[in-house]
Parts: C-alpha cells; sequence; structure tokens
C-alpha cells in the first residue's frame, strides 16, 4: 500500500469512531466500553470531573483513545474558561491537570494535554480574543484525533505482511475501541484479514477487568473475523500445540530502548512466544514512544483498586479482607520483542533511538 491508498485516508474511514465530539462540538462523545458488550451506550460530557471519571473509570480506556479524549476534552471545556487572556491561561492549565493525574502510565494523555497546551500559547501570542483561543483549541484538537486515526491505518498497512496465516494471539482490547478507530495491533489483525490472510485470533480474555472477552471479542464478532476467546492461562498450552503462529498486542507507553508497558499479562505472553519461538510483535503509535525513558524501569505503572480483582461481574469472588495487588500493567523487556509496528515503519526494538 502507498500514501495514495483511499484505505489510508482517515476522512474515507467508515469505521467505529468512538472518541468524537458531539454534533455542535460542545461537548466530547464517548462509547461507554463499561457498558459493551451488553449494551451500546453513548455519553456526552462537557463537565471537567464527569470527562477525568470516564477515563479513570475505564468509559474510554487504550492510550491513543485517552489521548483523543484529552485533547476533545480540553477543546469542551474550554467553553467554559474565562475570557481575559490570564484567567483563561489558568483554567486551562486546571483543568489540564486534573486530566493529567486520570492515568499515568499512557504517555499519549501527555501528548495530547502538551499540543493543546502548546496551541494555546502559540494563539494568545498572535492576539485575538477567547472565541479565537476556542476555535484554535478544537482545530487542534481534531487534528490529533485525524492524525491518530491516519496512524492506525498506516500501521494496519505496514505490519499486516507480518502476520502469518494460522493463529494470532492478541491480549487486552487494542481495537477501534482503544484508539481513534481501526485500531493498533488489532487494526493490524484487521488490515491482514482485508488482505486476505487466512488467520484465526485467539482473544485472551485478559484480567481483571476482561477487556479481551468483553470488548476484543465484540469487536471481531461483529466484523466476522475468525477468532476463539481463551482464558489468560491457557495460551501457552494452545502454543505448546502448534495452535498459535504469532503474538501481537499494543503498548501505553515504549521507552527508547524498546522496553514495553502494556496490560498486565503481556509480559508473560512474551516469555511463552520466546519459549516457543514464536514471534512477539507490538503495534503502537508513535505517539506511545517515550525517547526521554531510556529503559521501562523508568515507566510508571498505575496500580488500581482491589475491588477489580476481589469481584466480578459486581459480585464478591475473594475473601472481602484479602490484600490485593492489581497493577494495570506489565513492562516487556525489549529483548523479548520480534519487532515494534509504528506508522514510520517496523522496528527492531533497540533502532527507536535511531528515527
Amino acid at each position: 500500500m502507498n500514501a495514495s491508498d483511499p484505505s489510508l485516508d482517515p476522512s474515507a474511514y467508515q469505521g467505529l469512531r468512538p472518541v468524537q465530539f458531539s454534533a455542535d462540538a460542545r461537548k466530547l462523545r464517548l462509547l461507554d466500553q463499561r457498558a459493551l458488550p451488553g449494551e451500546t451506550r453513548w455519553l456526552e460530557l462537557d463537565r471537567l470531573e464527569d470527562i477525568a471519571e470516564a477515563i479513570e473509570t475505564l468509559a474510554v480506556r487504550g492510550a491513543p483513545a485517552i489521548g483523543c479524549a484529552a485533547a476533545l476534552g480540553l477543546a469542551v471545556l474550554a467553553e467554559g474558561f474565562a475570557d481575559a487572556r490570564d484567567a483563561f491561561a489558568a483554567d486551562f492549565e486546571a483543568a489540564a491537570a486534573r486530566l493529567a493525574a486520570t492515568r499515568p502510565t499512557a504517555v499519549n494523555l501527555f501528548v495530547a494535554i502538551t499540543e493543546q497546551r502548546d496551541a494555546l500559547a502559540a494563539a494568545q501570542v498572535r492576539g485575538g480574543d477567547a472565541s479565537s483561543w476556542r476555535a484554535t483549541l478544537r482545530t487542534r484538537a481534531q487534528a490529533h484525533v485525524d492524525v491518530d486515526l491516519g496512524a492506525c491505518l498506516r500501521m494496519g498497512a505496514k505490519g499486516a505482511g507480518l502476520l502469518p496465516a494460522g493463529g494470532v494471539l492478541t491480549h487486552c482490547n487494542t481495537g477501534a475501541l482503544a484508539t481513534s478507530g481501526h485500531g493498533t495491533a488489532l487494526g493490524v489483525i484487521r488490515s491482514a484479514w482485508a488482505r486476505g490472510t487466512a488467520l484465526h485470533v485467539f482473544v485472551d480474555e485478559t484480567r481483571p477487568l476482561l477487556q479481551g472477552s468483553r470488548l476484543t471479542a465484540w469487536e471481531l464478532v461483529e466484523e466476522g473475523v475468525p477468532c476463539s476467546l481463551i482464558c489468560d492461562d491457557m495460551a501457552g498450552a494452545l502454543m505448546a500445540r502448534g495452535e498459535i503462529q504469532a503474538a501481537i498486542v499494543g503498548a501505553d507507553r515504549i521507552a527508547a530502548n524498546g522496553d514495553t508497558a502494556n496490560k498486565i499479562g503481556t509480559y508473560t505472553v512474551a516469555v511463552l512466544c520466546k519459549h516457543h519461538g514464536i514471534p512477539f510483535y507490538v503495534a503502537a503509535p508513535w505517539t506511545t514512544v517515550d525517547l526521554s525513558l531510556s529503559s521501562g524501569a523508568q515507566i510508571p505503572i498505575e496500580e488500581r483498586g482491589a475491588d477489580e480483582v476481589r469481584m466480578h461481574g459486581g459480585a464478591l469472588r475473594a475473601p472481602a479482607t484479602v490484600p490485593v495487588r492489581n497493577p494495570a500493567f506489565d513492562v516487556t523487556p525489549a529483548g523479548l520483542i520480534t519487532k515494534i509496528i509504528t506508522e514510520r515503519g517496523v522496528f527492531a526494538p533497540g533502532e527507536l533511538g535511531e528515527v
């Protein structure tokens, strides 16, 4: 595929777009992922705390989607900022600080906030009034979303040829729901399937919040892509039986050396792949690469609430007082990663710092 391919044009994309402006661009419109797969429910939000809580409670999740929600959210919130120059900037910073505190691991969140901060600063230097500053934030936010979608489409095109026919394992959700559309790792799978690769996707359910079974399986079933849902501790057995030929996952942050933070359980999949001689791919937009961090040891890992593990389906599944460890992510060392797929190309982990 090349840049003239219409399948790479974000404006022609007809698939799911889970993070968007409302029709009047005054609200943040989100497909509420907490309700899936049982209910398709859209939220329209214009209050800071509602937007922050939507990110914290995983109504919107996935590193690129979180970044898009923050970019659009700041533009929506600007409608309520004071009109005076300094007060407008102060209101922006207060909103940005609250959103920045929602999820510490996904670097896309901080990229989006920085983009909006820089856009506002440049607009205020140019002059104008609050109306023009609000317009600038809306334009910059939509550009962030469009760039992410374009990156997902190009990533799919660049990575599709790497996936073999046969079983492909994925972990967590990296599809349209986790991005502005199409997806990262699941986007590569989509693109490979569209090319005619006879693959069968094995979907880890992904404990403790089941993003694989609730979200990835939902996306694949909706599109008619052959798939099977498996529990997380089944992957090794299927590899040993020769049913899995490749694994592909997303990322929330990638350090300069290629160490990659992704949903808890990813490291285990990578170790299993190494043992069985199976290629292990990471697919993520370039915004996920954090060259300021030399290794994965510097990536902040979010620790979430104990009841996400103690409870399931609203019912207690463990002693109410049992201590719980619930890191949301783990770090896969670069040495376990075969290739990293981005919209800029496909790289060995050690090549990222040279781009």
